[in-house]
């Protein structure tokens, strides 16, 4: 069997891209990533999502290296972002008789983004689509992580095509699916991955999940990263956990410093934790910090301790923008510290004690506060403040 044939009659033909430097043309992709699409061959073929339209003659290479002058008769839109659509028209070009296949909301997208108005097939929650030998279900899955998504179930095959659901950044070096590489170096960036895409959606996902749960799949093909097989599980609670907004013990420690008078606070308040036994503990400096790797932790651990000095009666702007993109995400159920500095006229402090409030996180206890530069006297503060939040955490 060829390493493409995900299961019988199902072959991978997606693309690898290392080259685009942001994904969404925010999020930092050192590793790459793949965009997956898939062909279901029964007497019949469907492919399941397209590619970046910049790799889509990659795209009709892998589809006719699969099955040569066969044609496509259907394309099935789980996801209508442009990194899985805009070959569609390409695709319709070469095969004038593809029938297109999407919910409500897809086929309103596909005349928007493309002007194809034609050839299309709307389907609703449970329809099937009869390929000869295989057949295919819908299940809507909206906001997973736009309106539209949908993913699909090959009984026969227990194989769900969950677009954009279970993905990952990093290109895939080789294997295809999480048996034929080593799915370590892709837990982080799934991390990485829901964080910055999906993070805002938690409702929405645990939603999808019990769909999902009740399928049973045997094999997940996503449109971005491994096809997993022998890792549904460990997937599936990833996925439940950050959709809970449920952190592992551990400590993010996230600052601020012009100067390196607040970075010495954030150093002391790391160095008194890990004194206090706590073994988990990430250190961000947000002037420099990849943003998707903060997000990614902020995610994962459950204590967050952010500090930063007052920048024009405001707080320093990484220290804010860190916050609106928390804030934007809607985390909840996480336990907060903050400590800050000023010069002449004090504002963050206060400023990230509001956000706490507005967040309805946890306050572990009082903030720290420091006028102009680092010094001894700030020593015993920022011990007080690791301590206490051992303690808490110890508590639980």
């Amino acid at each position: 069997m060829a390493i493409t044939e995900i299961r019988p009659g199902i072959r991978y033909v997606g693309v690898n891209d290392r080259t685009t430097a942001r994904f969404e043309a925010l999020w930092s992709l050192p590793n790459g990533v793949s965009y997956n699409a898939y062909l279901v061959v029964g007497e019949r073929v469907a492919l399941i999502d397209t590619v970046e339209e910049g790799f889509g003659s990659r795209l009709l290479h892998n589809i006719r290296e699969e099955i040569g002058d066969r044609p496509v008769d259907y394309l099935v839109i789980n996801h209508m972002e442009p990194d899985h659509s805009s070959s569609i028209s390409a695709l319709r070009r070469v095969y004038p008789g593809i029938r297109i296949v999407g919910n409500a909301k897809t086929l309103q997208m596909v005349g928007g983004f493309y002007g194809i108005d034609a050839g299309t097939e709307e389907v609703r929650e449970g329809d099937t689509l009869d390929l000869g030998g295989l057949t295919l279900s819908f299940h809507l899955a909206p906001m997973v992580h736009w309106p539209e998504t949908m993913v699909t179930w090959c009984p026969e095959r227990r194989t769900l095509f969950s677009g954009d659901a279970f993905g990952t950044f990093g290109a895939l070096d080789g294997g295809l699916t999480d048996s034929q590489t080593d799915p370590d170096r892709y837990w982080d960036e799934m991390r990485r991955y829901y964080a910055c895409i999906v993070g805002k959606y938690g409702g929405p996902v645990q939603k999808a999940l019990a769909k999902v749960r009740a399928l049973a799949p045997e094999t997940i093909c996503s449109t971005h990263g491994p096809v997993w097989q022998q890792q549904i599980g460990r997937v599936l609670d990833l996925y439940d956990r950050m959709s809970r907004y449920e952190g592992e013990p551990g400590v993010v420690i996230a600052y601020g410093s012009m100067y390196g008078n607040t970075e010495q606070m954030a150093d002391r308040i790391a160095r008194d934790l890990a004194e206090e036994g706590v073994r988990q503990i990430v250190v961000h400096n947000l002037s420099a910090a990849d943003p998707s790797e903060v997000l990614r932790d902020v995610f994962r651990y459950d204590t967050l301790v952010v500090g930063g000095p007052t920048y024009n009666g405001a707080l320093f702007p990484p220290v804010a923008q860190l916050l609106e993109m928390i804030s934007s995400r809607c985390v909840t159920n996480r336990r907060f510290a903050w400590f800050g500095s000023f010069c002449w006229a004090g504002a963050a402090v206060r400023l990230l004690g509001e956000f706490t409030q507005r967040m309805k996180w946890e306050a572990v206890c009082d903030p720290v506060e420091m006028k102009q530069g680092f010094s001894p006297a700030v020593c015993e503060p920022c011990r007080t403040l690791a301590r206490r939040l051992a303690e808490r955490m110890r508590e639980k």
